[in-house]
């Protein structure tokens, strides 16, 4: 008999793995946030320049956070295709974040120390970290086949067809099917 996982299983699985990515992704949010108002406020260097430096260390620290606790159940066997599309992704993210931010600063003229975190390590980062979830669950970190192939058809005995049939067990012959089949 194949394993089928029940909604409720899979809304569990779904919600572990929110609160990992949560909890990665909260370790980001403060390297992001350190390595910005130390670029910006310390260095000196132009919002947009320190967003973007934050960014990429927050990208590096996730990236390892994601692959190695967060999914690491998933996929590993193509790494560089992983990593590519992760920084691409990323770098996206990075993007809506930093974009956000240059729309406070530079488009509506916000230029306080608060204005610039606020635009950029809240409004920004929470539009990108939804995001990235879709996109690193759905393309990154992808599931093992075979666990594809089981959610797909849990799926469809959700949705109200008749599952696959079961192989008959050793020594009972199956039953008829409707039909004379």
């Amino acid at each position: 008999m194949k394993d089928r996982r029940t909604l409720r299983d899979r809304l569990r699985g779904m919600a572990r793995e929110v609160a990992k990515f949560g909890t990665v992704g909260a370790f980001g949010f403060l390297v992001n946030v350190a390595v910005f108002n130390a670029c910006s406020q310390a260095a000196g260097l132009a919002p947009i320049r320190s967003g973007i430096i934050a960014t990429s260390a927050a990208i590096c620290t996730n990236y390892l956070g994601n692959r190695y606790w967060t999914y690491r159940h998933r996929d590993k066997t193509g790494r560089s295709r992983e990593a590519g599309l992760f920084l691409l992704f990323s770098c996206v993210g990075m993007v809506i974040e930093n974009g956000v931010l240059a729309l406070s600063h530079y488009g509506f003229g916000f230029t306080s120390p608060l204005a610039d975190n606020l635009a950029k390590n809240v409004i920004g980062l929470g539009i990108g970290s939804l995001f990235r979830f879709w996109s690193y669950r759905t393309w990154v970190f992808r599931r093992p086949e075979a666990e594809s192939e089981a959610e797909a058809e849990a799926a469809k005995d959700a949705a109200g067809r008749d599952p696959a049939p079961e192989p008959a067990a050793a020594g009972r012959p199956r039953p008829a099917e409707p039909g004379g089949r």
